[in-house]
């Protein structure tokens, strides 16, 4: 029997959730512990295995302290037309950047980056990485860039 894929939609929410829970530096055991569940039920819901219900959204959001909006912000467009039961592709989203903000390291990049307060300094770090990358300017601007999270980064 193939495995069940979860819904975009549940992906998505669950990216909103993990991303905003690093970004107040709270482990899965905390949300979990507040929301009287397991950790492994947070990595659940985080993953999109598991749908999360309206009260349970509802929970998340008071102690994230975000709105409920949050979780469905940047939904990409292509999910919208699922919803109208128009189409069933693929949301054309870009899932390196979330990947990438998500994740651990991606979290301390920013973090450190954003202490930066010297814009030349910035600039610099953001030439450094990009060369280490191996990018030059023609791929650099066919993709987005690291200044589409950080919006000061190009100063």
């Amino acid at each position: 029997m193939a495995k069940k894929q979860p819904s975009s939609i549940d992906a998505h929410v669950g990216s909103r959730v993990r991303l905003r829970r690093m970004l107040i530096g709270m482990s899965q055991e905390k949300l979990g512990e507040l929301l009287g569940l397991t950790f492994q039920q947070v990595q659940k819901y985080e993953k999109g295995a598991n749908r999360i219900g309206a009260s349970r959204l509802y929970d998340i959001s008071n102690i994230l302290n975000v709105p409920v909006q949050y979780f469905f912000e940047d939904l990409p467009s292509s999910v919208g037309t699922q919803l109208n039961g128009q189409g069933m592709s693929e949301p054309d989203r870009e899932p390196f950047v979330m990947d990438f903000v998500s994740s651990t390291e991606g979290l301390q990049l920013i973090r450190s980056y954003t202490k930066v307060t010297d814009p030349r300094v910035r600039k610099r770090i953001l030439e450094l990485v990009k060369s280490l990358g191996g990018e030059d300017e023609e791929t650099a601007s066919h993709r987005p860039h690291l200044s589409a999270v950080t919006p000061s980064a190009a100063e």
